[in-house]
């Protein structure tokens, strides 16, 4: 699953707008039009798995980075729960949480129910809506920062199901 497919679908799941992606973007710092915005929601033609931060665009298709990704959670965040207050000495722009493509999953996880202000049994009770059993434990590990001892990897199928649970739980 790679960063257009996981923003396709949390785009069904949320039924957010164009017009909100294109703010949501804003807000994490990239500016984007409404076509733009639409090339990133189409699915790419070649089976390339790997993704790196290298942005590629053709006439339909604009690959979505692991900086785009992440700074459209960010904008997300503050789409749903308003501008956080800065405090002095602390940096205007959050530190990247997506390191590597093993990440994003996990990070995708953290902040979508940062911005949902979902509890752990939300989490639980969305991952089990699509037929997914998960302990609080097993959770915590895929909530820990990624060289923590009990960090777990959230992959792609534990992604895709969480985004089918907030499919169900949003729109069903």
């Amino acid at each position: 699953m790679d960063n257009n497919d996981i923003l396709i679908r949390l785009r069904y799941a949320l039924d957010i707008k164009d017009q909100d992606m294109i703010e949501i973007f804003k807000l994490g710092g990239v500016d984007m039009t409404k076509e733009e915005v639409q090339k990133v929601l189409t699915k790419s033609d070649s089976e390339d798995e790997e993704y790196d931060d290298e942005a590629y665009e053709d006439e339909d298709h604009i690959k979505c980075t692991n900086s785009m990704l992440e700074s459209f959670l960010n904008g997300f965040i503050t789409f749903k729960r308003g501008p956080q207050p800065s405090k002095p000495g602390q940096p205007n722009k959050p530190d990247r949480s997506i390191k590597n493509y093993s990440s994003v999953n996990n990070v995708m996880l953290k902040k979508v129910k940062i911005a949902l202000k979902l509890t752990n049994e939300d989490v639980i009770d969305i991952l089990d809506a699509a037929d997914v059993k998960i302990t609080k434990g097993e959770l915590s590990g895929l909530l820990r920062k990624e060289g923590h001892k009990n960090y777990r990897q959230f992959g792609d199928q534990y992604a895709r199901n969480f985004l089918k649970g907030l499919t169900i739980k949003y729109r069903g």
